[in-house]
């Protein structure tokens, strides 16, 4: 991570999710972090709690592990339906996604 990312993300914790609406299934974000992402039955990608359970409320989030960070960013990046929204705990303001300042 660079140090303009690192001051960008700051010292608050991260949370990520995904906007159903807009993802097209490729699962890019399943390939880079299997651990947060995972694709359902309906063809579409989800969040995972730290106990590796689906998450498919609509908005739901789940915390972002730092070790994990890079790829949930990269996930965010490449993701073909920009759906994939990381923000922070603390004011809720997005760090990495389509709505990233």
């Amino acid at each position: 991570m660079s140090v303009q990312q690192e001051a960008e993300v700051g010292s608050g914790e991260l949370e990520v999710w995904i906007d159903q609406d807009l993802c097209t299934g490729d699962g890019i974000c399943a390939q880079y972090a299997p651990e947060v992402f995972e694709l359902d039955i309906d063809g579409l990608a989800y969040v995972k709690s730290p106990e590796d359970e689906l998450l498919q409320d609509k908005g739901a989030t789940t915390p972002v592990p730092l070790p994990l960070l890079t790829d949930v960013v990269d996930s965010a990046k490449e993701c073909p339906g920009d759906c994939i929204h990381v923000r922070r705990v603390s004011d809720r303001v997005e760090v990495y996604g389509p709505d990233a300042e």
